[in-house]
C-alpha cells in the first residue's frame, strides 16, 4: 500500500462512505437543499403570485376548478401522497382502497383550491352576509356564537382545523368585528411565508409564529381582552398525546390549558366546501368543560373534547383535511427507532 508524504497510508485519507443511505435517500438530501435555497424559495413565490395574478385574470371558479384537477393528476409524484394513503388507511380500515383513494385525491384537490382562493379573499369576504344564513355564496351556522362573543366583553378561544377554507373562517370574523390574534406555522419557504403574511395582515389582528414564546404572546392577549384563533390539529413536538383517529399522537394542548387559567369561553369554528362552489361557515356554541375538585377546568379533558369535535368534522367532510400532514409521525419514529435498535443486538 502506497503512502502519502506524511507516511499516512493513501487509503485512511478518504473516509468510508456512511452506511445504510442509499441513491434514493441521497438524492431526496439533495433536492431538499436545492428547494430550501434561497433561488428555489424566490423562484417559487414568484409562480405564487403569478398564479394568484392568472387566477384573478380567469375568475374564482374557474381556476379553483383547473387547480384542483392539476393538484389530482400530479399527487402521485409526491412524497406526501404516501403519508396520505398511510394516514387514510389507519383512520379509515373500514374503507376501501378505492373510497380511500378519492378522499385523498379530494384532499389534494381541496389544497389546491384554498391555494388559489388566497387571491380571492377580499372578493369571498365582501360577499359574506351575516344576515342571510341561506341561499348566498357563504351559508353560515350559529353566527349568534361569534356575535355574543364579540359583545360579551370577555376574551376567548375560536379553534379550527385545517379543513376546508380554514382562512376564510378568520376572515370573516374579521368582517364582522371578532378579529383574532392568530397562532399559526409559518411555511418553510420565507418569501412564500411573506406574501401570506401580507394577504393575511388585511384580516386578522395579529400572527403569532408558533414555537418558543408562542404560548407566552397568546396568554398576554387573552389578559388583555383579546380574541384567540387556534388550529388545532397539526403535530407539534413534545405536545399532549391525545386519541385522534383512535391513535395517540403528539397535539397542541394549548386550547385546554389557557381554558383553565383565564376561564374564557371555546368556540370551534370551520367553513366548509359545498359542492356547487359555495362554502358553509359553521360556529359551535361556547363548550362546556368537565372540571376537577376544586371546579376549575380539567384542561387535558378539556383538550380531548376539542380534538374529538376536530376528528368528528373531518370524518363529514374527510376529502377536505389535510391528510398530507404527518400527523402520527413520532409513532412512525418510534417503530424506526426500534428497528435500529433491533439491528444492532442481531
Amino acid at each position: 500500500m502506497s503512502a502519502n508524504r506524511h507516511g499516512r497510508p493513501r487509503s485512511a485519507e478518504r473516509p468510508a462512505p456512511r452506511k445504510g443511505r442509499t441513491i434514493g435517500q441521497r438524492a431526496r438530501r439533495l433536492g431538499q437543499r436545492i428547494a430550501q435555497s434561497a433561488p428555489s424559495q424566490r423562484f417559487v413565490a414568484g409562480l405564487m403570485r403569478f398564479l394568484f395574478k392568472w387566477s384573478r385574470h380567469v375568475g374564482r371558479e374557474r381556476a379553483s376548478r383547473i387547480a384542483g384537477r392539476v393538484a389530482r393528476f400530479i399527487a402521485p409524484l409526491a412524497g406526501e401522497n404516501r403519508i396520505g394513503r398511510e394516514n387514510l388507511a389507519a383512520a379509515f380500515p373500514e374503507k376501501s382502497d378505492e373510497e380511500r383513494a378519492r378522499i385523498l385525491a379530494g384532499a389534494w384537490d381541496s389544497l389546491a383550491r384554498v391555494t388559489i382562493e388566497y387571491a380571492f379573499l377580499p372578493d369571498l369576504v365582501e360577499a359574506f352576509d351575516p344576515d342571510r344564513p341561506t341561499g348566498g355564496l357563504i351559508e353560515h351556522v350559529g353566527i349568534e356564537h361569534a356575535f355574543g362573543l364579540r359583545d360579551g366583553g370577555k376574551p376567548g378561544i375560536i379553534f379550527g382545523a385545517h379543513i376546508g377554507n380554514w382562512e376564510l373562517t378568520a376572515a370573516i370574523g374579521a368582517k364582522i368585528g371578532l378579529p383574532v390574534t392568530a397562532l399559526y406555522r409559518p411555511p418553510a419557504n420565507r418569501f412564500v411565508a411573506d406574501e401570506m403574511q401580507r394577504l393575511r395582515g388585511a384580516f386578522i389582528g395579529k400572527l403569532v409564529v408558533s414555537g418558543r414564546g408562542a404560548a407566552m404572546q397568546v396568554a398576554s392577549a387573552l389578559q388583555k381582552g383579546s380574541h384567540i384563533g387556534i388550529v388545532v390539529d397539526q403535530r407539534i413536538n413534545d405536545g399532549l398525546r391525545l386519541p385522534f383517529f383512535g391513535r395517540a399522537s403528539s397535539s397542541n394542548p394549548i386550547v385546554g390549558i389557557m381554558a383553565r387559567l383565564f376561564e374564557c369561553p371555546v368556540h370551534g369554528a370551520r367553513t366548509i366546501r359545498l359542492p356547487d362552489g359555495r362554502f358553509q361557515l359553521e360556529m359551535t356554541p361556547a363548550l362546556e368543560f368537565p372540571r376537577d375538585a376544586r371546579g376549575r377546568i380539567d384542561a387535558d379533558a378539556a383538550n380531548v373534547i376539542v380534538h374529538g369535535i376536530v376528528e368528528g368534522w373531518i370524518r363529514e367532510a374527510p376529502e377536505q383535511w389535510l391528510w398530507l400532514h404527518d400527523r402520527w409521525a413520532d409513532r412512525k419514529r418510534a417503530r424506526r427507532r426500534g428497528r435500529k435498535q433491533g439491528a444492532r443486538t442481531r
